[in-house]
């Protein structure tokens, strides 16, 4: 019965936060509309989501188990309530900044906590992976759940209207404050020789091995593309469609729900065909995507559009390249875990958030000034440069880790 209310403590967690961190792209959509930024501004609030997960999920890693995890939990869900509300209240540009800002804090508090407490409530390798496995899907039906409940609150005869959702993330919350603050958690035992001089040195250490630095520059390179996608989908359906502003939001969870679909998928075909294969396969598909696909995607001619009835079937293409690239970061994470061992897998955990968050900051940024220098119908032909350099990559990975299994 404990082990069933933690869980659904973690659930409830990740599935709030899935819904906070990837409205990102609907809220830079959203401001440009309603506070008068260009793109480029636009695009600084990805550093503001990403930056601070990096830096506090750094930071927090060593001593966080004297802290407690129920305690950082329990700090992470009132630091978001009180920002969504601050969020409805301030109305503004700043304010937005500020809700990521916090957004990203407390996720960092939250994803450590989680990823340590199922190490705790499960007891062999079968089911950590099965309870991650479930939380990460839970994850990402609330990246889908926020494509559709923005336009649920969205009124374009009253731009303030969307604002309303706020009332209802901040009840989630507290929702999961309440349930959590009643559920017992042991608190963890402190690791002895572990701080953050130890964290320091040890990331430091890694990062003078070739194949630690071939993978920091894939992941870098990965999340670059998602987050540049995932974060300007719903401007370039509204720029280049000329979707209305619900339906723009609401076909970009195509592209959440084809990422779901591509790691399910993902994780029972590597179990046949090794991963550099799938990972080549996949990334040579993404490309050909953006090659054949995108063009025609923005060479449509626009009639009007009232509904999803009414866009053509090509316009629903471009989004499916979700399905190829959802392999790569999962399968590039195994891939390197896999070949370091044991007693390194939490500082290579720290560097993988590190520079997860550089690339998803840097590749919103990179887009945005791409929409509004080059056009929001050319920015995303660029991501054929990192698309290319990563397929490289795998191969490098893959001679690096071959001769470490020698």
């Amino acid at each position: 019965m404990k082990k069933v209310g933690i869980t659904t403590v973690l659930y409830l967690n990740y599935f709030v936060f899935a819904i906070l961190l990837n409205s990102v792209g609907i809220v830079i959509l959203k401001a440009q509309k309603n506070y008068g930024v260009n793109e480029l501004q636009a695009s600084i609030l990805e550093a503001f989501k990403d930056l601070p997960i990096a830096i506090v999920s750094f930071l927090i890693a060593s001593f966080l188990p004297r802290i407690g995890y129920k305690k950082a939990m329990l700090i992470g869900l009132g630091l978001v309530a009180f920002a969504c509300i601050a969020m409805f209240y301030g109305n503004s540009f700043d304010y937005a900044k500020l809700l990521f800002a916090t957004v990203g804090v407390s996720f960092a508090l939250i994803k450590v906590s989680v990823y340590s407490l199922i190490g705790t409530i499960t007891e062999n390798q079968r089911e950590h992976n099965a309870l991650m496995s479930s939380v990460e899907g839970v994850f990402m039906i609330g990246i889908a759940l926020a494509y559709f409940l923005f336009p649920a609150f969205n009124d374009e005869a009253n731009p303030d209207s969307w604002l309303n959702v706020y009332w209802l993330l901040a009840l989630l919350s507290l929702l999961s404050f309440v349930f959590l603050f009643f559920t017992k958690i042991e608190k963890p035992t402190e690791i002895s020789g572990v701080n953050l001089a130890d964290d320091f040195s040890q990331m430091f250490k890694l990062m003078t091995k070739l194949l630690v630095v071939v993978f920091v520059v894939s992941a870098f390179l990965f999340v670059m593309i998602e987050q540049g996608i995932m974060s300007w989908l719903p401007t370039f359906n509204d720029k280049v469609l000329h979707l209305s502003e619900n339906n723009s939001i609401m076909m970009a969870s195509i592209l959440a729900i084809s990422l779901a679909i591509g790691r399910i998928l993902a994780g029972e075909i590597t179990k046949r065909i090794n991963w550099i294969w799938v990972l080549s396969f996949c990334i040579v598909c993404a490309m050909l995507i953006v090659i054949f696909v995108l063009p025609k995607t923005v060479g449509l001619e626009v009639k009007t559009i009232d509904s999803f009835r009414d866009i053509p079937l090509i316009g629903f293409a471009f989004p499916l390249v979700g399905l190829f690239i959802a392999p790569i970061y999962p399968l590039l994470n195994s891939v390197i875990l896999s070949a370091l061992p044991k007693k390194l897998h939490s500082s290579m955990t720290g560097l993988i958030v590190v520079f997860s968050a550089l690339g998803g900051t840097l590749g919103s940024r990179i887009i945005g000034w791409l929409f509004q220098n080059q056009g929001p119908e050319n920015a995303f032909y660029y991501t054929l440069i990192p698309m290319s350099l990563l397929l490289i990559s795998f191969f490098i990975l893959k001679k690096i880790t071959a001769k470490n299994e020698i």
